[in-house]
Parts: C-alpha cells; sequence; structure tokens
C-alpha cells in the first residue's frame, strides 16, 4: 500500500515536471517569434532603407520590396490620398504609411483595433528614417475602411 502511495507521488510529480517544461518551452517559442513586416518603396528612395533599418532596430524582420508604382501598392491596401506616407510597410493584417514611431505600431499590433493601419503623412523632419529636427508631436493617423473624415490614432 505504501509503494503504491509512493509510486503515485513519484508519477504526479513527473507530470507537474511536464506540465511546467512544456508551458515554459512554448513561452520561450513564442518569445522568439520574431515580428515579420514587408516595406514597399520607390527604388530611388533611400529615407524608406533608413526607415526599415530603424524597424529592424527594434526587433522587425523586415523584406524591402522596390516598386516603381506606389500608386498601385497604395491602391491594394486601401490607403486614399490624404493618409499616403513615402513608403508602404505591411505587418499582419494592417498597413503602416510613412515614417510611423515604432512605438505607435506596437500600440496598434498589441490593442489590435478594426482599422486598416496607421499613417503619418508625409515626410515630416525627425521622424524615425528622416533627418532634421522634429517640429512639434507627430499625429499619426488611422486608415479605416470608411469615408468619414480621419481620426488621430495616437501623438508623438
Amino acid at each position: 500500500m505504501r509503494y503504491r502511495k509512493k509510486s503515485a507521488d513519484i508519477e504526479m510529480r513527473r507530470q507537474m515536471i511536464c506540465v511546467v517544461a512544456m508551458a515554459l518551452l512554448s513561452t520561450q517559442a513564442a518569445a522568439g517569434q520574431e515580428l515579420s513586416a514587408v516595406l514597399y518603396k520607390n527604388p530611388s528612395c533611400t529615407c524608406c532603407d533608413a526607415y526599415a533599418d530603424y524597424l529592424r532596430s527594434n526587433g522587425l524582420k523586415v523584406k524591402v520590396v522596390e516598386h516603381s508604382n506606389m500608386t498601385l501598392i497604395k491602391q491594394q491596401y486601401g490607403v486614399s490620398k490624404d493618409v499616403e506616407g513615402c513608403h508602404s510597410t505591411v505587418i499582419g493584417n494592417y498597413v503602416i504609411e510613412g515614417h510611423v514611431p515604432f512605438l505607435t505600431i506596437k500600440k496598434m499590433l498589441s490593442d489590435k483595433p478594426a482599422i486598416k493601419g496607421i499613417s503619418l503623412p508625409g515626410m515630416p523632419a525627425g521622424s524615425p528614417g528622416m533627418g532634421g529636427a522634429k517640429q512639434g508631436p507627430f499625429n499619426i493617423l488611422s486608415i479605416t475602411n470608411s469615408n468619414e473624415p480621419t481620426a488621430v490614432f495616437a501623438t508623438e
């Protein structure tokens, strides 16, 4: 009788160790997954390469695709003219237009809002990948599926 109890205790400990080990391994695997991005850019633009390097420095795996007709890319991802940026970056189901700071990208990926993506239109000085001094806060806009006025997603 005593032998069975001891054997059952040992088996229970083994099972607990297996459960803990599997949980640790799956957590490490999930943490080790690198977030991938595809950055579409005009072949002659160098600030886009600097922005790709900026994303890489923040832990993203970035594939740069040169495209001579960026209008087609923007149409493919539903980016209207008023929110167009220098380049288009696709991460998962979201499009990021222009030189959006990484903290705002992280916020979008974490919050998972029901939008197409986010945009910092144009090429503002002091934004990631651009030279110059930042002239004031950046209003990062939501890219939506509707014809409603563009809303500010975040200010940085």
